[in-house]
Order: structure tokens, then sequence, then C-alpha cells
């Protein structure tokens, strides 16, 4: 607004002077208004504004509205900050707008909207790892440097990762033999399930991804902010650890294709005897496979760059590689491939030490045995003794590669499981007896290394399906996330979900059975199985499916430590801290470390079908926390769930995250059970020493409705009498620096509640809730940071009222919520209230004696509460004597039984006194409370003690009138300065008064008296009467006698106390009935001196009162 009005002369007449027209006129500089008493010199309006010399007809200067537009801008101030309540706004910014003037004062702290959305609209999504961007380091928040904005789309950031990371190792190496063990229906099955399950995962998965910006951290930062911490950390190291195996089943793999298919020569370790074979190539896999990982790591410290450099080379491969397949299976319909496979009756052969399928062979018109006949035989000679099957069965060949029109599909459609060592067989081939399976081991065979079934092929087939994470973890890089994840990841998994269908048909129509079967392709010269179905050659599959394991070994060494980095940056697994530093350019060198190390264990296993199921079980618990978390959130109807993403249900999440728990049992039960130990453990590990974030996460509404819920069920009715327990609402008091005063307090609070019902803790500060404000945070911190060290699992609640009577009432009345209020109240005595010059303080508290029995709430009072044991403490033997003199609702016996709970009272042992009158038949009476107690079932020493009706004694009588004789001078000296001033005031109005009527009637007499009050007659005359008045106040105090009613009250309290103190003395604990105020709110401070007689010589005493309903019952 500030260059909208301008200073423009005008004439008498109301006509605006126009540039050039008046030659007298002076030039002055125009002034810019900015709203308030400064004014601006601008020198661009000078030319718009002229003022004329002072004279009659001079021009007279108005405001005049500048029509053009603020070169400045509209006026609005910029925050710094486009999020609300930001306190590092510029304080220097002046509004100078007038529009929304009736908001100057609250824009340093609610930014205009104007000002928001330009912020929000050069929102940069910077790559920070899984650290969400409102909660980036405020060190670096000013020095941030410019990162150029993410152009990555759908295809080339979600759709290509996807299919590099979905397509791999299980494909080229497994997938065969899956087809040839499962057959072809079941094989179908277990892809369906697992697509199905991927599909649904990624389905809602989209729905969070679409549901606000999604910073990197992918899918790690989408269940930690939707599940909360706990899940979050737990999932988070569960796909951590998914991922660092993944690893390690690509690395294996890469050793395996390297070893099996491309260099056999380079094995370190090989095997004499065929029995052994398995063994050397496990132990090959682990000296390679530590080497290779090695080279890896070194490769990943180096620089990422070198391996983002070579992804496209690696999904080049994959892609060349799935071509090749399809292209050789169009060949086998006009020209299949020559891959002869040698059997024996109807098992068959290792096709490695020989050359020619044949048992003889004639050369030169001579029969001689081949080097087929010597490895049954034990000699070349044609009557050597042979293996008694090799001799009763002939030698044929069969193709391994029939084609796609031989109709072999028909043969391949049904499962062939089988045991470990069980011979690879066709059914259809004639064959003899006279095997030995014994010796069949040693014998040239193709058979099973492991024993195969439906549930172990799952969990071999399942990794062959991750990798739907690809793009999200790359969501700080696309230019539009919530578009490019949904549409790339749904894609990617259909085309994939398409290829691994039509490649299971395809296997089962075009190659054999017994081939299929063959998992290292022993049985046509140790070929790659699926490349034989290849074009135009095998090593296209080799070299392509080497490659793509080492590239998707190289990713997964790349993503799982940034992965941990960005756990450990979170700061909610204590113990990772360490991990999330690393180089100066930010690479996880320790995250890394750590990496390696586990990919070091999968390695040694050495065998990719054990390490298969492994990973399938961290990735499905991964997908099933994303699906719950969809799930969750749909359900809670959170005002933040918008996902731009439509096609999702809750029922579709629910259904994924039961495919998901039902593939991680399916595929390995054993495996299942230890992967959710691993994340129940990380779970509570988190909520035990895990730091408290507050992420806006799904279970914590999920609490909210479940705890509304249960409140608006409590509500329905009272709590029956077997339910009864102790709800606490615990009366604090604070010292000058808002520091508890009696933590002690809170101690025994924890001790009586073991962490059960509800505990509140309350405390009142006098004065205005405006003016109070910081006070009551500082004062509520404290009491947290108390109840945290004194373990005291309960709610703070600080109330500022004008007096501490009123705010001590209001917490009575008002804490807690619906059926979740309290039952009783636990405060301690006031043990300086006779030092005290205040009477405020006992009369506040036998106040909150009457208002909680008011509201038929029971009353714990903590008499030395300081002396009471902390939790570290352990009372040895001991015993806890409770004192039963009237019954108000059995809370007597229900306290030292919930205290034993407790490790610290554990060892105490339970004495209950009661009192017997000279009517009463103590014997009678101990036999009945004995029989009562049985039935309430607790254990306790019983006594009763006998009370005669004494005569008072002098000392009763004296204690009395001293109690009495405080009493009258406390009121005495409570006249302050003022009231006595005030007094002597009256008593000079009063004979002022009598003086002037005394006047008025002795008008008529003959002589008028006069009497003259001056200062020093004033002060004569206050201080004979003050005098006079506390000679009176002594006499009367020294005449007084004590009141009948007090005598019998202090006979009782001094009778009881000795029985007590005879009795209890070395108790750990005294709990006590405590008896009620008077009525007559004049007997208050006798009360007080009262219960002090009572609870003299005692040292933990707790007086307990009753809420007036019975707590405890004897029934079942």
């Amino acid at each position: 607004m500030g260059d909208r009005f301008v200073v423009v002369p005008v004439d008498r007449g109301g006509d605006v002077s126009i540039e050039g027209q008046q030659s007298d006129s002076v030039r002055v500089p125009a002034t810019r208004f900015t709203g308030g008493d400064d004014r601006v010199e601008d020198p661009e309006l000078e030319e718009n504004a002229v003022f004329e010399p002072q004279d009659p007809n001079a021009a007279v200067p108005i405001l005049e509205y500048n029509r053009e537009p603020n070169k400045y801008g509209d006026g609005v101030p910029k925050e710094n900050s486009p999020f609300i309540n930001n306190t590092d706004n510029d304080k220097s910014n002046s509004y100078d707008g007038t529009n929304m003037a009736l908001f100057e004062e609250e824009m340093d702290s609610n930014p205009m909207v104007s000002s928001l959305l330009d912020k929000l609209a050069n929102y940069t999504n910077l790559t920070q790892g899984a650290q969400e961007h409102e909660e980036a380091d405020d060190d670096e928040g000013s020095k941030k440097k410019a990162v150029k904005s993410p152009q990555m789309g759908t295809f080339m950031g979600v759709y290509l990762p996807c299919l590099q990371n979905i397509l791999g190792v299980i494909l080229f190496l497994r997938l065969t033999w899956i087809v040839g063990t499962a057959g072809i229906l079941e094989s179908l099955a277990i892809v369906g399930l697992c697509c199905s399950c991927t599909m649904l995962t990624a389905i809602s998965m989209s729905a969070i991804a679409t549901n606000g910006v999604v910073p990197a951290g992918g899918s790690y930062y989408m269940i930690s902010r939707s599940l909360g911490p706990e899940f979050g950390g737990a999932v988070g190291l569960c796909f951590y650890l998914g991922t660092t195996f993944a690893g390690s089943m690509y690395i294996l793999g890469t050793i395996e294709i390297l070893l099996t298919y491309i260099v056999p020569k380079a094995a370190i370790f090989v095997a004499e005897k065929k029995e052994d074979e398995v063994d050397a190539l496990l132990n090959n896999m682990r000296v390679y496979g530590t080497c290779c990982l090695t080279l890896m790591s070194i490769v990943v410290f180096v620089g990422v760059k070198y391996v983002n450099k070579l992804a496209l080379v690696f999904l080049a491969c994959v892609i060349l590689s799935i071509l090749a397949i399809y292209a050789g299976v169009i060949k086998t319909i006009f020209e299949p491939p020559d891959f002869p496979v040698c059997m024996l009756g109807n098992r068959t052969l290792q096709n490695h030490n020989f050359d020619k399928c044949l048992k003889n062979d004639i050369i030169d018109n001579v029969t001689a045995t081949t080097q087929l006949w010597k490895l049954f035989c034990k000699g070349p000679e044609l009557n050597a003794t042979c293996n008694d099957y090799f001799l009763n069965n002939n030698v044929t060949q069969i193709q391994g590669i029939p084609g796609l029109t031989s109709g072999v599909i028909s043969e391949n459609m049904w499962s062939e499981y089988g045991p470990l060592g069980m011979l690879v067989e066709n059914k259809k081939l004639s064959s003899q007896g006279g095997s030995d399976p014994t010796q069949d081991i040693y014998l040239p065979y193709v058979a099973n290394d492991i024993a195969s079934f439906f549930t172990l092929l799952v969990g071999i087939y399942f990794p062959s399906v991750t990798g739907i994470m690809a793009g999200s973890n790359r969501s700080g890089d696309l230019r539009d996330a919530q578009r490019s994840i949904p549409v790339g990841t749904i894609l990617a998994i259909f085309t994939t979900s398409v290829i691994y269908i039509t490649c299971v048909v395809l296997f089962g129509a075009c190659i054999e059975g017994v081939l299929l079967r063959d998992k290292f392709g022993d049985s046509v010269k140790g070929n790659l199985v699926i490349g034989t179905l290849s074009w135009p050659s095998p090593w296209v599959i080799v070299i392509g499916s080497f490659f793509s394991c080492c590239g998707a070994g190289l990713q997964s060494l790349t993503g799982a430590p940034r992965l941990l980095q960005a756990i450990a940056r979170d700061g909610i697994v204590p113990f990772l801290q360490v991990f999330g530093h690393g180089k100066a350019n930010g690479e996880p060198t320790w995250a890394l470390l750590l990496t390696a190390a586990i990919c070091e264990i999968g390695i040694l296993i050495a065998s990719l079908d054990a390490v298969a199921p492994i990973l399938s079980m961290f990735f499905l618990m991964c997908y099933l926390f994303v699906n719950l978390a969809c799930a969750v959130q749909t359900l809670l109807r959170t005002p933040n769930w918008r996902p731009r993403f439509k096609y999702y249900h809750w029922a579709l999440s629910f259904l994924g995250m039961s495919l998901c728990l039902a593939l991680m049992f399916i595929s390995s039960w054993y495996y299942a059970i230890v992967a959710m130990a691993i994340a129940g453990c990380i779970y509570k590990y988190i909520e035990y020493r895990g730091a408290e974030k507050e992420w806006g996460d799904g279970i914590r509404g999920l609490s909210l409705n479940a705890a509304r819920f249960a409140l608006i069920r409590l509500e329905e009715a009272p709590p029956h009498t077997k339910n009864w327990r102790p709800q606490c609402l615990v009366l604090l008091n604070l010292d000058s620096d808002q520091a508890v005063k009696h933590p002690r307090l809170l101690s025994f609070t924890s001790q009586l509640k073991a962490g059960k019902g509800l505990t509140i803790v309350g405390n009142v500060l006098e004065g205005t809730f405006l003016t109070k404000e910081a006070e009551a945070k500082k004062a509520e911190q404290n009491i947290k940071s108390s109840m945290t060290a004194e373990r005291t699992k309960g709610f703070c609640h600080v109330v500022v009222s004008s007096n501490l009577r009123d705010g001590v009432s209001h917490l009575i009345q008002s804490a807690g919520l619906g059926g979740m209020k309290h039952n009783t109240v636990l405060m301690a005595w006031p043990g300086t209230w006779k030092q005290s010059n205040d009477p405020q303080s006992w009369r506040n508290f036998i106040e909150t004696v009457r208002e909680t029995t008011s509201a038929h709430q029971a009353l714990l009072v903590a008499k030395n509460v300081d002396s009471f044991p902390t939790n570290q403490d352990r009372l040895g033997e001991g015993t806890i004597d409770v004192w039963w003199v009237v019954h108000d609702g059995g809370l007597l016996m229900l306290l030292p039984f919930l205290l034993r709970q407790h490790k610290v009272w554990r060892k105490c042992k339970m004495r209950i006194f009661t009192v017997a009158q000279m009517d009463d038949n103590s014997i009678q009476m101990k036999k009945d409370l004995q029989t009562f107690l049985y039935h309430l079932r607790l254990n306790a020493e019983v006594e009763v003690v006998e009370m005669h009706d004494n005569d008072i004694s002098a000392f009763t009588y004296e204690k009395t009138l001293v109690m009495e004789q405080r009493s009258q001078m406390l009121k005495q000296m409570q006249l302050s300065k003022t009231e006595r001033e005030r007094e002597a005031q009256l008593i000079h109005d009063r004979n002022t008064a009598s003086h002037t009527a005394s006047n008025d009637k002795s008008e008529t007499g003959p002589e008028r008296v006069h009497m003259t009050w001056t200062k020093d007659k004033l002060f004569t005359e206050r201080n004979r009467n003050r005098e006079a008045n506390a000679n009176v106040a002594m006499r009367d105090l020294f005449n007084m006698k004590p009141n009948q009613t007090n005598v019998r009250r202090m006979h009782t309290a001094i009778k009881l106390n000795e029985v007590v103190v005879n009795k209890s003395q070395g108790a750990h604990l005294v709990l006590l009935n405590m008896p009620g105020p008077p009525k007559n709110r004049g007997g208050d401070e006798n009360y007080m001196e009262f219960l002090e007689v009572l609870l003299e010589g005692l040292n933990r005493v707790l007086l307990v009162r009753g809420g007036g309903r019975e707590v405890i019952t004897i029934y079942s």
C-alpha cells in the first residue's frame, strides 16, 4: 500500500493542479505514507507532487490514490517459514496493509495465506534419507546447498527400477526346476499367490505414497509415519535385513553361475567322489562368495556413482535375456534345439564324463566299451562286473527341448515332489529292476539335492516377486512421486506377472520334464537349463543372468546401508546411533560394514535354496505392515487420510495382509516365528528405550478410537465391587522453583498401583492462567520428570486457580474423563501446620477431607511421607499393621494386599488389629474376623485389642485445655494491626456519636460542654482501650474450662495412640482409620490437634478414609 498514495496540490476551488501550468510552483519531494507516522521520501514520485507558496490562493496538498500495481509486492510481509507458530520470523517486518489490520498482531505467529502458498509452491523435495522434511536439522537449515529439482519420470524412475529388481536370479536359476517339480498347475498357483500378494501390497503402498509428499526413504518412511516409531523401526529393520540377505542371495547366484556354467574349472574344492559334490560346491560358494562380497563392498565404498552408471547395463542384460527366452520358444516351433538327454532305463544320467550315450560302440568292426560303460562297470572289458540296473536296462536318448508343439505340456502338468536323493526319472520309459539304492548315490544319476515340497517352493520362489519398493525408495528423485509410484509400480508388477506366468506355461510346454527337474543342467553337459531354450545361444542367458545378479547384488549393498542410516538418524533405536554417521559426503560407512557382516552370514549358509526363504520372511513382514498401515488409516478415517490414488479399499488391504501372513507360514513356519520374534523384540525395545516420536501415526489414532470406545462403555455403569481398584488423584505440593516437594508420594503411588488403573498427579498454582502459563508448563514438566524418575505411570494435571482451595476442589470434581475418573485422593500430611503463621494451610487440608467425603471418594493421607521407601528399596521381614476401628468399605483390607504385590513390600506380613469395647466378646470377635479374612482370601494375623472405659486422666484435661487456650490465643493474635486500628476508630466514632447526642439533649440547658479530641488524647485513649481488652482476654484465657466434647475426643486419641504405639511402633507401615472432621467448622483446629495426638510417636502412617462404598467382597 506504500506507493499507492501520493501528495498532489489542489487549488481552493478543488481543481487538481497540472504540472507546467503554474510557473511559480515549488517542487517538493513526494512523500510515501507507510500507514504510520513515518514518511519516506521517494524521488520517483517527485514529478507527481507540487506545492504552492504560502499565499491565500495556494493549492492545498491532498492524498490521491494511485491505482498502479505496487512495485514492492502486495504489502504483505514475507514470513521466513510457511509453518504456523514459527518463532524465527523477521521481527522488523512492518505490516503496511490496512485490509488485514485486524490480524496484524497475529502475523508474527500466523503467516498470511499468500505467504504460505508462496513457500509451499517453491518447496523442493530434498533427498534427506528417511528424515522427514519438516524435521531437518536446524543447524543446517540456513546453510543447505541448492539441490537441483528432481526430473525422473514414471518410466525411468519407477517402472524400470522395479522391473530390474523383480526379475532376477530366481527366474534364471530356479524357475525351470520349480516348474518341473511342482508341475504347471501348482507352479501357476505359486506364481498367482505371490504376484497377488505383491499386487495387493502395491495398491496399499500406492494409497500411502499418494497421501502427501513422500520424502526419500520410501517404504520405511511410509510405514513408520503410518504406524508409528515402534512398528516403523521393527519393520524398517526387517526390511533392512531382507535387503541385506537379498544381497547374499544375488551374490550366491552370481557365484553359482560362475562356477557351474562359466568356468567350472575355477573351483578350489573338487569332489573326488560323487557323494562329496554338494559339500565341495558349498565350500566353493563360501570362498568365492566372500571374495565377491569384499569386492562389491569396496566398489560401493569407493562411490555409488559407478553402481548407478552400470544400472542401465544390468537392466539391458535382464531385458535381452528375457527376449532371448521368448525368441528361443518361437524358434522351437520350427526348429527345436539339439540338447539330447541320456537315459538309462527311465533314469536321467549326468552327461559330464562321456560323449556317446551308448554302452558299447563298434570301432573298425570291433565292439568296444564306451566311457559310459566304465562309469557303471569295474573295467573296460565286456565281461567286467557291472551294475545290475545298468545291465538290465537299455540306454536311450530323448530330446531335452522337444518344442512347443510336441505335446510335452500334458506330461508336465502335475507335480513330481520327492525326498533328498530321489532320482530324476521319466515315468513313460520302461525300467527293469535290479538297482541297489545304497549304491545309486555313487553312480552318475541326476538326483534331488534337497527334499522338495510345495511350501518349500513357495519360499524359494517368493524373492523373485520382491523389489516392488524400488520405485518408492527413489521417491526423492521423482518429478511427481504421487503419480509415478502407483502407475510405475503396478505396471511393473503386471508386466513381471505376465512374464512369470507365460514362462511357467512355456517352460512346461517346451522342455522335457526330466530336464526341468535337473536343477544344475547335469544331463545337458552342465548347461543352464533355461539357456538351452534361448536363442541364439545359451551364453546369452548365462552372461545376461551373471551381470543381472551382479547388478542386483551391488544395488542391495547400496540400498541396505542407506536404509539403516535412515533408521539410525531417526533416533528411534538408540543402539543404532553409530550407524547414522558416515563419510563427509554422507556415505554410510559404518552401516556398510554392518551390512557386509550380515551379508556374510548368508554367504556362509552357501545354499541359494536355504537363503531364499529367510529373505522371503523379512520381505513378507514388511509387505504385511504396509497393508496393515493402509487398512488402519482407511478404517480410522483420519482427516489427513486423503490419498490421490482412489483404487484402494480396506478389504483389499486386509486380504493382502492375510495373504502375507499365510505365505510366511506356508514358506517356513519356523522362519516365520523367528522373524516375528525379531520384529517383536525390536518393537518392545523401541517402546522401552527408544526416543518418543509423534508422527501422527495410525496406531495413535487407533489408540484414541479404542480409548473413546472403552470410555463410552465404561460410562454405562459404575464398576462392580470385584473390579474396584484405587484410581488415584495424587495432590502434589511444589516449592517456589516448581520442584516436587515430596517425590516419595509418587513412589508410594507406583507401589500401590503396580502400573494398573488410573493415576492422575495434580497440582494447583495460585493466580490467573494468563500470568501463570509459563509457570504452569514448567510445573507440569517437573512433575512429569519426577513421575518418570519414580516410574509412576499416569497423567499430569496442573490447574491455575485464584486460590488453592478452589483449585483443589476443581481437581477433585473434574479430574479424569467419563468412566476413567479417580475414586481415591492421595495426599501428604501437612507436617508444618503448627509452625505455619498462615492458618489457611491446615484449613485447606480439612476442606479437602470434607470435599472427598462429599464426593464419595476415598482419601489416603501419608504422614512422614519422605521416610517412605523408594522403588529401589527392598523391605525385609516386617509387618504392615492395619488398625481397623470402623468399617467404611473395606479399603483398609485391600490396601495391604495391593502393596504386597510390589517387590518393595513383598516380604512384609499383614497384621490386623481391631478394637473391642467393654461389652464386646473379644474371643468371638477374633474368630469372626479370622473367618471373614478367610473368605476374603487374605492371609493376615488377627489381634483384638481391648480398650476399657477408664476415667479421663488429668493429663487429658490438661492437654485439652492447652489445645483450647492455644486456639484462643491464635484467634486473638489474628487481629491484625489494621483491624485494631479499625476497632479503635470504631470506639472513637461511638464516643463522638454519644457525645453529640447528649449535647443535643442539653441544648436548652444553661451551659454547653465541649470535648475536643487531640491527637495525643486519641492515642492515649486507644492504648488504654487496647490494654483493657488485652487484660480481659488474658483473664478469660486463664479462667476458661475445657469443652467436654473435646475432652472426650482427646481421651480417645490419647488412649488409641498408646495402644497403637505399643503394638505397632516397629511396623514398616501403619494403616489407620481417619476420623472425619467436625460438622461445626469452629472446631477445625482442634481436629488437627486430635489427629496429631493420634499419630504421635509413629513413623510411617497412612490414614485411610473410605468413600462410602464396598470395595472388597467375599464372592468370586
